[in-house]
């Protein structure tokens, strides 16, 4: 029974998002605009377009995250949905989980999704493109779960835009760090088990902590 209504509540929010178009529209569109007119910032140099353009790549998916997450609990609150979910019999830990699944799948899959195509476009090996997709593929779910952490706590507050920005920048940066290291390890002929290992056990430890304290810092913020 259990399974059953987290698969509904999964699949409503699913449902949800997608009839709600900005919600990954806005990011997606964000996201292949920046990253098209990356080459106009250098002279036409296929090696500086190929050293710079995963970090430059992992940098705009990170700014698209903040779009995505931006208004996730904002509807569940103006409606009252948020009040129900601290009923609802389910923990509210897992309701959450279930949320930033959906939201994983609907606003961040898309932009992995992109890029192989903006790999051709920027002449990237297939090898390069293979693992900035598992980078991003890693690393994205971080990025979510911190910044929806982080729209819990500024819930609710005035200008929220301009502070959720302020914060979630300065605790995504390690992650970014990493995402680039490991590609531009690779393009340097290193090993990258290292890099990719560590990004999936903090992808891991995220998941499996940050829903928590998401759950407690929006009970605290809701009061």
């Amino acid at each position: 029974m259990t399974l059953k209504t987290v698969w509904l509540v999964f699949y409503l929010e699913l449902v949800l998002l997608l009839r709600r178009s900005q919600e990954w529209l806005h990011p997606l569109g964000f996201f292949i605009i920046v990253v098209s007119l990356f080459p106009l910032i250098f002279t036409p140099n296929t090696e500086l377009l190929q050293k710079f353009i995963p970090g430059y790549i992992w940098l705009a998916a990170l700014f698209a995250n903040i779009l995505a997450i931006e208004n996730i609990f904002l509807a569940d609150m103006e409606d009252g949905n948020l009040e129900q979910l601290f009923l609802s019999q389910l923990p509210l830990t897992l309701l959450i989980l279930t949320k930033l699944c959906a939201r994983w799948l609907v606003a961040e899959l898309p932009l992995i999704f992109f890029i192989p195509l903006l790999g051709l476009l920027f002449n990237l090996s297939a090898p390069t493109v293979i693992i900035l997709c598992v980078s991003l593929l890693l690393g994205t779910p971080i990025l979510i779960c911190i910044g929806s952490l982080c729209v819990a706590l500024t819930l609710g507050l005035r200008q929220q835009g301009i502070l959720l920005g302020l914060i979630i920048l300065p605790l995504v940066t390690p992650t970014l760090i990493l995402g680039v290291t490991c590609v531009q390890q690779f393009q340097a002929g290193f090993s990258i088990l290292g890099p990719l290992a560590f990004l999936a056990g903090v992808s891991v430890f995220t998941i499996t902590l940050l829903p928590w304290v998401i759950a407690s810092t929006l009970k605290i913020s809701y009061e």
